[in-house]
C-alpha cells in the first residue's frame, strides 16, 4: 500500500542549501553582530561514511556537511553554533532492504506434535471467535477474519525479530518496513521518530524540531567580588556529565540518537541537542580547594526522547522500533501471532486477532509545561591533592519508554472499550519522572602511569516489563555506576617512539526490587539482569608521526554473553583530509539465556491461552511460557540484539 508525498527530492534541496550556506561563508565575512567588528571564524568539514552490512549489503551511504562557527560580540558576548545537515543514500540505493520497495509477504508458524508448520499472514488456523465470550469481556462481538483486507494486505511486512532470531516456537508477528509516506500502518510518534517519510528518514536533520541547528548558543562571564564569577550559557547545546564511552551513567541531560550508528559512534555526535539554559557560579579556590564551581541546568526545551530507530531504518537499536511498530499495527488492523493458541499439548497455533484486542494504542509524549521542564544542579571541585569530583542532581523524564499493560480492550465491531483487564497484551506508552542522585571523580595514579574515571547514580521512578504484575509493569529503583582506567604505554613492537592508549571501562547496573520466580512453565517477572556487567576495552596507536592510527575496541556483555569487536585504522592523509577503514563484528553464544515469559500464559483469554490441564484456567496469571519475543531483547541488550549486523566501514572526512 503506497501513500507518496510530493517532498522526494527536499533532502538534496536542503542539503545543498547548506552547502551553499558554507561555500559563501568562506567565500566572505558573515556579517558582523554588535559593536564588536571581529570576524566569523568559520569551520566546514564534509564525510561520507559508507556501510556494507552482511546478509543486507549497502546500509548505509550517509554524507554529511557541517559548519562550525563562532563570533565575538558586544560586551563580552560570544556565539557558537554548529549546523549540520546529512543525506543518507541507502534508501534509494537499498530500496529493496531499506527504502519503498523493502519487506514482502510472510507466513507465520505454528508448533505441533510432528514439528512446525507455516500458513500466510492473514490465515492462521485459529480465530479468537471459537472461542468467544469464554470470559474476555465483550469477546463476542469481536470481529476475526482470515483476510485483513486491503487496510492490512500480506506485503511489505516481515517477521518481527528476523533480524536477529528465528521464530523456533516463539511469539512473533507482522511489521510493515517501508517508510511512513509509502505504508502508514504501526506509523507513531514514539518521541520524534516512528512516523518519518523517506525524504526525513534522508534527511534526518530537517524537521520540525530543527535538529540540522546542532548547537547554537551565547556565553558570558561576569565578574564577582572576591575573584568569583558567573558564566551563563543560553541556547541550544550538549549539557555533559559524564566521563564515559559507549555507555551513560551520569551523561542523561541530552537525549541521544542511537539510529545514526546504534552504540558506536561517539556521543558528541549522536546526542540530540535542547535548548537549555546553564549557569556557573564559579568560586574559584578556598583554604582546601584548589577550584569550586556550582552548575545549573534546566532544560527548557519540549520532551524528546531517545531515537531508538525507526522500524525499516538501518540501526533500531534492541530492535525496539520494530517491536512497537509492529504492536501499533496490531492494535490498529489487527493481525496474525505465531504459536499463541494453546490447545493442546504440544499443540500451539498461529492465531488471528482482531483490531483493538492487542497491541500498542496511545503513546502519552509529554506536552510542553513548567512541570515537564527538567532541572539539574552539579557542585564540582578539585582538591589540593588533585582530585576531580562532582555531585550531581537531576529531575527528568525518562528517555526511554515504558508500556503499561493490562489497561483495556476494545470490541472491533461497536468501537466501545472495555474495563480494565489484567495481563492483558494492550499497552499504552509512557514516559515517566526519573530522579537521579550521583556524582563523579577522576584521579592519577603516578605509580601506574594511569588515570581513573569514576561515576555512579541512584535514580527512582524508572520503570521495566514485570510479567509478574497484572498492569505488567513495575517501578524500580536502580543503581549505575563505571569504573575506567586510561594508561599511556610504550609498547616497543607497535611503536618504539609513541605511546599507546590503553583504555578499559567496566559497567554495573543494579535493579533494586527485583522480581523473578519460577512459573509452571518458566520464569515469570523481569527480563531485565537484576545485576548487569558490561566491559569495554580500548587500544589505540598512533604511528608515523601520529598520521597513522590503528585500534581496537572490544565491549563484552557479561550475562547476555555477547561481544562486539570494532577494529579500525585512521589515515590522516594531509591536514585537512581523513580516512577511515574499519569493521563492527558482534559475537555472541548465550541466545539460551535470552528467551522469558511472552506473556501467551497470563491467560487474559481465558481458558483460550490457560496450558492444557492447568489447575485455574479462567485465573489470569503467567505460567512462564517463554520465546524469544518480545522480552528477549531486554535480555540480549544492544549488542546481542544486533549480533547478526556486522559491518565493514570507510569513512571519508574534508576539512575545508
Amino acid at each position: 500500500m503506497e501513500t507518496k508525498g510530493n517532498g522526494a527530492h527536499r533532502a538534496k534541496l536542503l542539503t545543498a542549501s547548506l552547502a551553499a550556506f558554507a561555500g559563501t561563508a568562506l567565500a566572505s565575512e558573515l556579517p558582523a553582530l554588535g559593536e564588536d567588528e571581529s570576524p566569523w571564524q568559520v569551520d566546514v568539514t564534509y564525510e561520507n561514511h559508507s556501510v556494507r552490512r552482511e546478509h543486507t549489503g549497502l546500509a548505509k551511504f550517509r554524507n554529511t556537511l557541517q559548519a562550525e562557527v563562532d563570533k565575538r560580540l558586544a560586551s563580552g558576548w560570544r556565539v557558537h553554533g554548529i549546523l549540520r545537515g546529512s543525506w543518507d543514500g541507502v534508501y534509494r540505493m537499498n530500496s529493496g532492504e531499506y527504502g519503498k520497495k523493502a519487506g514482502g509477504s510472510i507466513d507465520m508458524q505454528s508448533t505441533t506434535p510432528g514439528g512446525y508448520v507455516t500458513s500466510p499472514w492473514g490465515t492462521g488456523p485459529v480465530n479468537y471467535t471459537l472461542v468467544s465470550g469464554l470470559g474476555y469481556p465483550g469477546a463476542a462481538g469481536n470481529a476475526f477474519v482470515d483476510n485483513y483486507g486491503p487496510n492490512n494486505p500480506n506485503e511489505g511486512l516481515r517477521v518481527l525479530g528476523d533480524r536477529w532470531h528465528d521464530i523456533n516456537g516463539g511469539v512473533a508477528f507482522a511489521v510493515p518496513v517501508r517508510p511512513c509516506d509509502y505504508d502508514s500502518r504501526g506509523c507513531r510518534d514514539f518521541g520524534g521518530y516512528g512516523d518519518k517519510k523517506l525524504s526525513e528518514l534522508e534527511a534526518p536533520e530537517f524537521n520540525e524540531r530543527l535538529d540540522f541547528i546542532r548547537e547554537l548558543y551565547a556565553t558570558k562571564t561576569y565578574d564577582l567580588a572576591d575573584g568569583k564569577s558567573l558564566f551563563l550559557k543560553l541556547g541550544r547545546q550538549q549539557v555533559v556529565w559524564g566521563r564515559t564511552d559507549l555507555f551513560r551513567v551520569l551523561d542523561v541531560i541530552n537525549p541521544v540518537d542511537y539510529s545514526r550508528n546504534n552504540i558506536y559512534d561517539e556521543l558528541s555526535d549522536i546526542r540530540i541537542p535542547m535548548w537549555m539554559i546553564q549557569a556557573e557560579y564559579r568560586m574559584g579556590a578556598s583554604e582546601t580547594m584548589q577550584d569550586r564551581n556550582l552548575q545549573f541546568i534546566w532544560n527548557i526545551d519540549k520532551f524528546r526522547a531517545n531515537n531508538l530507530g525507526q522500524c525499516g531504518t538501518p540501526n533500531t537499536i534492541l530492535d525496539a522500533g520494530c517491536f512497537f511498530r509492529g504492536m501499533a499495527n496490531l492494535w490498529d488492523n489487527g493481525g496474525t501471532v505465531s504459536n499463541f493458541a494453546n490447545v493442546a499439548p504440544g499443540t500451539l497455533l498461529a492465531t488471528n486477532f482482531g483490531p483493538g484486542q492487542i497491541g500498542l494504542k496511545d503513546v502519552h509524549l509529554p506536552e510542553w509545561s513548567l512541570k515537564n521542564t527538567q532541572f539539574g544542579v552539579k557542585y564540582e571541585g578539585v582538591t589540593m591533592n588533585g582530585l576531580s569530583f562532582s555531585l550531581n542532581a537531576l529531575t527528568y523524564r525518562s528517555q526511554l519508554p515504558s508500556l503499561h499493560g493490562g489497561k483495556r480492550a476494545t470490541n472491533s465491531f461497536t468501537g466501545a472499550y472495555q474495563s480494565a483487564w489484567p495481563y492483558l497484551i494492550s499497552f499504552d506508552m509512557h514516559f515517566p519522572r526519573v530522579n537521579l542522585i550521583g556524582g563523579s571523580m577522576d584521579f592519577q595514579v603516578p605509580a601506574a602511569g594511569a588515570a581513573v574515571r569514576v561515576e555512579a547514580a541512584f535514580t527512582d521512578g524508572e520503570e521495566f516489563a514485570n510479567t509478574a504484575r497484572p498492569e505488567l509493569y513495575s517501578e524500580n529503583n536502580v543503581f549505575r555506576s563505571v569504573i575506567g582506567v586510561d594508561r599511556p604505554t610504550f609498547i616497543p613492537f607497535i611503536s618504539e617512539t609513541s605511546a599507546t592508549l590503553i583504555s578499559g571501562q567496566l559497567f554495573y547496573q543494579h535493579i533494586f526490587n527485583h522480581e523473578w520466580k519460577k512459573g509452571d512453565l518458566g520464569p515469570v517477572g523481569m527480563p531485565d539482569w537484576k545485576d548487569s556487567v558490561i566491559g569495554t576495552l580500548l587500544i589505540k596507536a598512533f604511528l608515523r608521526n601520529g598520521t597513522v592510527s590503528p585500534q581496537f575496541i572490544v565491549a563484552h556483555d557479561f550475562m547476555a554473553r555477547a561481544t562486539a569487536l570494532a577494529p579500525q585504522v585512521e589515515w590522516n592523509i594531509s591536514n585537512d583530509l581523513k580516512l577511515t577503514i574499519g569493521a563492527n563484528y558482534k559475537v555472541a553464544d548465550g541466545r539460551s539465556r535470552w528467551e522469558f515469559d511472552d506473556c501467551r500464559s497470563c491467560n487474559p483469554f481465558a481458558p483460550f491461552t490457560a496450558p492444557n490441564g492447568d489447575a485455574n484456567p479462567m485465573v489470569a496469571y503467567s505460567r512462564g511460557l517463554a520465546g524469544m519475543e518480545p522480552q528477549g531483547r531486554f535480555r540480549a541488550g544492544p549488542i546481542g540484539a544486533a549480533f547478526k549486523e556486522n559491518d565493514l566501514f570507510l569513512k571519508l572526512n574534508y576539512k575545508f
